[in-house]
């Protein structure tokens, strides 16, 4: 199919317009039509997405579907994906039409709030196939715009502080990274990813105010990238507008934060600090080693003392993450297979677990875990269902979350053994944090008397969370559903990597 990649990005950018457009006031009869509508786009969105998965070709590790023709002011418009991109691609068209089915609760404002969603999905989808330096930043720093307004008008009670804290902390990231792409342009004389893919740009030390930069032009470039990718992550120490942002924004907003907008950053890593820029990749990544390290295990103590269920999951995010970060810049196959296949899993694990806050939240209008307890002996099936998910965010083999944490460690293991070992405290407190969650929540005596009323999960909730169920599974158990995509891409990028790397002992000289 002709421009297959531009009618699956721009299909709920149409269904908002029409939308927009079409219907008209906020009576119920409007609301119900809105809903169904977004859910018909994300839902189209999704079955259109599923002919580029299976027509792409694993074994090709080039771009597939480029789609390419002139734009404006003499930029292009190209679309492409490969074996990296194209799951982000689905795992975003996949949890969409879920996102929209959780919000079907809302009353406020619908029609925006679906417009809101249906554009945040083409921004999102535009980050993982553009192929032009512009088209990406427009995308990136578009997407902003819908999820600010999302925790801005529909979030809680300190919504306007988290969401101007969101749009700065990753606006003024992005600043730098601007300015990086035009240097890029200067240097290279294009714009087309693929092109400068294929450029190498100088790598030799250079001084800037008195100081040597091992690296060169390489190492800033890559400092700019990272300023923009490593709040959009969040790593550690810049991670502190997402608990804020998680706590206001309403349910269906965590969950495409948790599941897909955090995953630009790792994707940016992937995508240009790594093969644009080995030698500042190489460089300074010790040093993203060993700041990963930090996040894991200062976020899993962060959550260990929350008494808000969304800000501790939020905090076991930014310690996910970390294994993120850690297993790309070790720069071998574990490491990079287990970073990717993290990041798919943990859209789906994640997304649940805000999924899960948002069931009970609905019901009770608190988030507080103090407020809750023994909800087993009214909620068996949604304490099965929140049990399941808490042992995949911990790792449990059979689940999905244990592969991604498994391979990032064995890769990073082979790529520095202190960095591997304290990481692996992560997994130990991510179960004690997440099982006291567990337990404080769902065990003990049912004695609260607010909560003897509270009923359990209806069917179109057990629906939204069949998939998630399904796939948390199935890629626990075959693993190889995602592995054999990723692989030979993940193949090349490393080994183009090591190419353009010197000998390890001139580099190690070079920085010391």
């Amino acid at each position: 199919m002709d421009n297959l990649l531009s009618i699956v990005t721009f299909i709920p950018a149409l269904a908002a317009l029409i939308l927009a457009v079409f219907l008209r006031g906020d009576d119920a009869a409007a609301q119900k039509n809105a809903k169904w509508l977004a859910l018909l786009a994300t839902s189209a969105t999704f079955v259109l997405s599923i002919f580029i998965i299976t027509g792409f070709d694993p074994a090709d590790t080039g771009f597939q579907f480029v789609e390419e023709r002139d734009w404006i002011l003499g930029l292009k418009y190209k679309m492409g994906v490969d074996g990296i991109s194209v799951l982000f691609v689905m795992l975003t068209t996949f949890l969409m039409p879920i996102t929209i089915a959780a919000c079907w609760g809302v009353s406020v404002r619908v029609k925006e709030y679906m417009i809101a969603f249906l554009l945040l999905e083409t921004l999102m989808l535009g980050v993982f196939m553009a192929l032009d330096l512009v088209l990406f930043y427009l995308f990136f720093e578009a997407g902003l715009i819908p999820m600010f307004l999302i925790i801005g008008i529909w979030g809680g009670k300190e919504r306007i502080y988290a969401a101007f804290k969101f749009f700065l902390y990753t606006f003024l990231g992005s600043v730098l990274m601007l300015v990086a792409m035009i240097a890029m342009y200067y240097d290279a004389g294009t714009t087309d990813i693929e092109a400068l893919l294929n450029h190498t740009f100088d790598s030799s030390p250079m001084t800037v105010f008195g100081f040597q930069i091992i690296g060169g032009l390489q190492t800033l470039l890559w400092l700019a990238f990272f300023a923009s990718f490593a709040v959009k992550m969040p790593m550690w120490p810049v991670h502190t507008w997402l608990p804020d942002a998680h706590v206001q924004a309403p349910t269906a907003g965590s969950v495409v934060l948790a599941a897909v907008l955090l995953k630009m950053g790792g994707y940016g890593f992937l995508r240009f600090s790594l093969p644009m820029f080995p030698m500042g990749s190489e460089v300074m990544g010790t040093f993203v080693l060993w700041l990963s390290v930090i996040a894991i295990i200062y976020a899993s103590l962060v959550a260990m003392v929350q008494d808000d269920m969304k800000k501790l999951i939020a905090y076991s995010s930014v310690a996910h993450m970390g294994f993120v970060t850690m297993g790309i810049f070790s720069v071998n196959q574990q490491g990079i297979d287990g970073a990717i296949f993290q990041m798919i899993s943990h859209g789906f694990i994640s997304g649940a677990l805000f999924l899960c806050v948002g069931v009970i939240y609905d019901r009770m209008h608190t988030r507080e875990i103090a407020a809750y307890g023994g909800l087993v002996n009214r909620m068996p099936h949604y304490a099965l269902i929140f049990m399941f998910f808490t042992m995949a965010n911990v790792g449990l083999p059979g689940t999905s979350g244990f592969v991604g944490e498994f391979l990032t460690l064995v890769g990073v293991f082979q790529a520095n053994t202190w960095v591997a070992m304290f990481a692996t405290t992560g997994v130990i407190l991510s179960a004690a944090y997440a099982l006291w969650l567990y337990r404080r929540v769902v065990f003990g005596d049912l004695i609260k008397e607010s909560l003897k009323s509270i009923t359990d999960m209806n069917g179109r909730e057990k629906a939204i969370f069949a998939p998630l169920v399904f796939m948390t599974l199935l890629l626990g158990i075959y693993p190889a559903l995602i592995l054999d995509i990723i692989g030979p891409s993940v193949e090349a990028l490393v080994s183009n990597y090591n190419a353009a790397i010197p000998a390890p002992d001139a580099v190690t000289l070079a920085t010391h």
